[in-house]
């Protein structure tokens, strides 16, 4: 049996075209903005037809349900949350273009992630540490459908865990403001108030992520399979890789072609409808 989920807000009109490139034996529509075709006879058309309408389309084969899943980990930046962090303090710093650069270059893959982090942390050096609390007051933003996605999870029964390469200021305060079980995270070294460029302990890189995700499956006697990973770059791959459903969101082309899920126009809440209950 194969499902297909078409969403997204461009989403206009009845399901009419949609029967008739994939041929379902039954067709619902789980919230606005969504249509889901069930046990469809083909999806040959379908990723080309929603891309050139500004859609997610996905292909369950077969459907997938909450009850498979104990663990919803997460990426921060760029996927719960809008921003980058590091690229935010550095250009509160004034040498965002530089630093942005690097961060980009590294969640293509391009760069070692230890190394490219210590060089932007170190190019923060002297940074007064307010600037923490202004980026997380004044710049971060969650995610469309975070909250949404959020509260399934929670429903579902599934544990939550937010693992990050950056940095555990912003990490642990959205874990207190969103009621998240887990978090796990870089820290930054701050010395009379300001900045050292140095980052404490061991780089929180891909494969202390997965790790994270394996320890937490591990606490929960479930298997990494009974996971659910959402990321949007090359250091999210390794937590990826042992997951049961990985999800791209908005993310670089290499992480798209090995999820099995990819969101590039709806919010996180899209994932909700990935799933029956």
């Amino acid at each position: 049996m194969i499902d297909v989920v078409v969403q997204g807000a461009a989403l206009q009109g009845g399901a009419r075209e949609w029967e008739e490139l994939t041929g379902p034996k039954g067709i619902s529509r789980p919230a606005p903005g969504v249509i889901r075709l069930h046990d469809v006879q083909k999806t040959d058309g379908v990723h080309d037809r929603a891309h050139q309408q500004s859609l997610d389309s996905t292909v369950l084969n077969p459907p997938r349900s909450w009850k498979e899943f104990r663990v919803l980990a997460m990426d921060m930046d760029s996927t719960l949350i809008t921003i980058e962090c590091i690229d935010q303090l550095a250009d509160i710093a004034g040498i965002g273009a530089k630093v942005g650069a690097i961060t980009a270059a590294a969640m293509r893959g391009e760069l070692d992630f230890q190394q490219s982090l210590r060089a932007r942390v170190r190019l923060l050096a002297g940074l007064d540490v307010s600037a923490l609390a202004t980026v997380y007051a004044e710049r971060l933003r969650l995610s469309p459908g975070a909250m949404p996605l959020l509260a399934a999870a929670r429903r579902a029964g599934l544990k939550t865990v937010l693992v990050s390469g950056g940095f555990t200021y912003f990490t642990r305060r959205l874990q207190e403001r969103l009621q998240l079980d887990f978090e796990l995270a870089n820290t930054l070294e701050v010395i009379n108030g300001k900045l050292t460029g140095e980052v404490e302990g061991d780089i929180v890189d891909a494969q202390a992520k997965a790790r994270r995700v394996s320890e937490v499956c591990h606490e929960l006697g479930c298997p990494t399979e009974a996971a659910i990973v959402v990321g949007d770059g090359a250091n999210d791959l390794e937590m990826m890789a042992i997951a049961g459903f990985s999800v791209a969101y908005r993310a670089k082309p290499r992480v798209q072609s090995r999820a099995h899920v990819a969101i590039n126009h709806s919010g996180l809440d899209a994932i909700v409808h990935l799933f029956e209950q």
